[in-house]
């Protein structure tokens, strides 16, 4: 038992890092990617001696995507609910970061992040994996169960539409830099 917990301990150190930056990006929202974070490496825990065996980074990566889709669908509703009941616009949460953090923060990153998650899946979770979290192709398309080529044409697309959704911002940048 105490190499167990020694070896879930180390896998734990290993990922949650890397867990928890793709979940902020999929989300947007730090306090939700810090709960998906603690949710996934507690379903690591409840799984762990079923995963010998198993490719740990893929099941990690693929339960915090699925684990983000499910926070989602939690904004969206709480969303739906708070209109039905006729509440205020100030009882909506604002996604946007506080003022401290907005100022810390460049405007073209916020854009980035912005930008990001206005596309479509799968161009979303390869982009966040791929340019972000630097990860090898191959490891992508092991983690979504996708084959390797597909997943280099969708980074290939993905890096294209974030362009166009970031070419005002982009232009705006190369002007002012000018």
């Amino acid at each position: 038992m105490p190499d167990e917990l020694e070896a879930f301990g180390e896998a734990v150190e290993c990922h949650k890092n890397r867990l928890f930056t793709f979940a902020l990006y999929f989300l947007g929202d730090r306090s939700q990617a810090e709960d998906v974070t603690q949710e996934v490496l507690l379903k690591l825990w409840r799984n762990w001696r079923k995963l010998d065996g198993v490719d740990v980074a893929a099941w990690l990566t693929t339960v915090t995507r699925n684990a983000s889709y499910d926070a989602l669908r939690v904004r969206q509703r709480a969303r739906t609910r708070l209109r039905s009941l006729d509440e205020t616009v100030h009882a909506v949460p604002d996604d946007r970061p506080d003022p401290a953090r907005r100022a810390a923060s460049s405007q073209l990153g916020r854009r980035l992040e912005e930008a990001l998650r206005e596309l479509a899946e799968p161009y979303r979770s390869i982009l966040i994996l791929r340019e972000i979290q630097q990860l090898p192709h191959q490891e992508i398309a092991s983690t979504l169960g996708m084959q390797l080529s597909t997943v280099k044409v969708y980074a290939h697309r993905g890096r294209k539409k974030l362009r166009e959704l970031l070419s005002d911002d982009l232009d705006g940048e190369v002007s002012d830099a000018s």
